[in-house]
């Protein structure tokens, strides 16, 4: 009694198993049945090659009982003809024998081409149907795989919502701050590089008056100007027309 419930178990517990590999890869059963099938269908047609052989042998045996009655009837005919009835009627009792050998033969032969061509087309149609197999494998093996992307890309559809309430909508935010952070680098940088450029400026005119003054002294030295002539120029150079208009003006006052 418990002996046989805990085989039931076991058998119970194996039977599940079975069944969850069986559904864990359908087309890898799907691909190994059919690989039995193939393996059945080459043993079948090794068998039906020696059936085949068989039949031909039967065929062969009976030739040569026909060969072997054709040849008992002329020598029975041929005695009888010299008028040896004795050794006619010797070949006619061999021939009844031939004959009937000749139609168990016959008999044979019918039946077992019979089964041959019964056997060929069972294997023609088992190859058909390998075929068919064949074909919905590969079918249901591309169909299965399209339907699984298609339940990925749906269940991505249903995760990939771009609210900061997801982790796909936080990293969004992460990588917008950091745009944020690296275009306020860029605008800090140009905002800071407008800095010191009065004091460039000053520094720039303060050169090129010294360079002035460095250059008017070197005409003096060399005599090219006198320093009244070099101040009366640096002087015009220095004031613009209103500013001589305005000292004319001073000067015939006084």
């Amino acid at each position: 009694m418990i002996v046989g419930k805990l085989w039931r178990t076991l058998k119970a517990q194996i039977n599940k198993l079975a069944n969850f590999f069986w559904s864990a890869d359908p087309i890898a059963q799907m691909q190994y049945e059919y690989d039995l099938a193939v393996v059945q269908l080459k043993e079948g047609r090794e068998g039906l090659e020696q059936y085949r052989a068989l039949v031909e042998r039967v065929s062969r045996q009976v030739a040569t009982a026909k060969a072997h009655a054709s040849s008992l009837e002329s020598k029975v005919k041929a005695y009888l003809q010299a008028g040896d009835r004795e050794t006619a009627a010797k070949f006619a009792l061999e021939l009844q024998k031939a004959k009937n050998d000749l139609a168990e033969n016959e008999g044979q032969l019918e039946m077992h081409e019979e089964a041959y061509t019964n056997n060929v087309e069972k294997i023609k149609h088992a190859s058909s149907k390998l075929s068919q197999i064949r074909e919905k494998i590969q079918k249901y093996d591309a169909e299965l795989k399209m339907s699984r992307a298609e339940a990925e890309m749906a269940k991505l559809a249903t995760s990939f919502k771009f609210d900061v309430t997801t982790d796909f909508g936080e990293i969004e935010t992460v990588i917008q701050e950091k745009i944020g952070l690296n275009r306020a680098k860029v605008r800090v940088a140009a905002d800071l590089s407008g800095e010191g450029i009065g004091d460039i400026k000053r520094e720039q005119a303060m050169e090129k008056a010294m360079a002035d003054t460095a250059l008017r002294e070197f005409e003096v030295q060399m005599g090219l100007v006198t320093p009244a002539t070099a101040g009366v120029q640096e002087a015009e150079k220095e004031l613009g027309p209103a500013q001589k208009a305005k000292e004319g003006t001073k000067q015939r006052a006084r």
